[in-house]
């Protein structure tokens, strides 16, 4: 896809992406995909394992330097609150370390939910939430369900669930067609040996912008075994995209009932809006992943072209259709009436505000309610 307009400038926050699934799903073979997959990008991993030996980190082919934190005997939900979680995404998220994106992969007994909470909760500056991916392993879906039946609500909170281990089940459509009906609307991507599109979780950078840093790719190409001619140019058949420009400013309240009512299956959107009348003095860097959303607000830069410039990803969406809702979207009356920006301002962050979901109209939303919200399957921002 190379690179959109949401890679270069704000927001100057690291997602933080959650990686659950029960043991034996397949989440360090996706991590280990990732890295080897990185485009350039940098991965942060905190690898938690349930045990004094720290079998998962040792398989974790990026564990190297400063860029892994791993944490044996015990499960991370339980084990560290969100506090202690700042002091590893302090590190990770640390400017010299050149990360780009954590990964938090959990014990196979970890719960996401609390999981979710602590990114939510952490008031770290430098890091933004990323989504909860939930591997499932086809295989042995049916028989994971009857001993955990926990699972269904790990995948209705889940942003991306991947279903791994494809090629060893026979009725592949009945699972796929399974885990999304237990998911709330979230993509769902089919998968072998845990190869995922990373577009899917992070912006890939070509190798030659790290320009005088090792990267991931730099130490683990040569030994990557899923590096085979015959894996090129499958991955991309994974996802869906739509890219979005407008020279013509978007109505604030049409873009909130569009961001509201996205369907199943769009994972990802990035970019920049024009609001044009409705603030002329800054435009809006977009991120949203699954049901989280979040605006920033910043100046345009003087002699700037002002247009809207928006990215779109999923599994199993109608471009064409969500081009001609955004397309709807669109407004070039000169004026704007008082009200028409607050479904937007409900989710800029503030300066007391680490969780970044605001009204402008109404009290801060606090890390309390949003928990509360998290005790059924959520909406991790609240509704426009």
């Amino acid at each position: 896809m190379g690179n959109s307009p949401a890679d270069s400038g704000s927001p100057q926050q690291i997602p933080v992406v959650v990686l659950a699934g029960f043991l034996g799903s397949g989440k360090t073979t996706l991590l280990n995909h990732l890295l080897h997959r990185s485009g350039g990008s940098r991965i942060g991993a905190i690898v938690n394992d349930f045990g004094a030996i720290e079998i998962d980190a040792m398989a974790v082919a990026g564990a190297l330097g400063d860029s892994t934190v791993s944490l044996g005997n015990g499960c991370l939900c339980c084990a560290v609150d969100a506090s202690e979680l700042d002091l590893y995404l302090d590190r990770l998220a640390a400017p010299a370390t050149g990360i780009d994106v954590i990964v938090i992969e959990a014990s196979g007994l970890a719960e996401p939910q609390e999981l979710v909470r602590m990114v939510l909760a952490s008031e770290h500056p430098g890091i933004v939430y990323g989504g909860l991916v939930e591997v499932v392993d086809a295989a042995e879906f049916d028989d994971t369900r009857a001993r955990h039946p926990e699972i269904d609500r790990h995948l209705a909170l889940a942003d991306l669930a991947v279903v791994n281990k494809l090629d060893r089940t026979g009725d592949a459509d009945r699972v796929l067609r399974l885990v999304r009906s237990l998911t709330d609307r979230a993509a769902v991507v089919p998968a072998t040996y845990g190869r995922i599109d990373p577009e899917f979780l992070f912006d890939c950078r070509p190798s030659e912008e790290r320009v005088g840093q090792l990267s991931f790719d730099d130490l683990h190409d040569h030994d990557d075994p899923d590096h085979g001619a015959g894996d090129h140019g499958h991955l991309h058949t994974g996802y869906d995209s739509l890219s979005f420009t407008s020279d013509v400013p978007l109505e604030p309240r049409r873009l909130m009932r569009f961001l509201d009512s996205r369907p199943e299956g769009l994972y990802r959107i990035k970019g920049y809006v024009d609001f044009g009348p409705y603030d002329p003095v800054n435009r809006y860097a977009v991120h949203a992943v699954g049901r989280f959303l979040r605006f920033y607000p910043e100046p345009w830069v003087p002699g700037e072209d002002r247009r809207t410039q928006l990215v779109l990803i999923g599994s199993g969406i109608d471009a064409g259709a969500l081009g001609k809702e955004l397309q709807g979207c669109k407004n070039d009356a000169p004026h704007a009436d008082q009200h028409g920006m607050w479904g937007v301002l409900r989710y800029v962050q503030g300066p007391d505000d680490p969780g970044g979901e605001t009204d402008s109209d109404t009290d801060d939303v606090t890390h309390d309610e949003t928990e509360a919200d998290l005790e059924d399957p959520p909406a991790l921002a609240p509704p426009a």
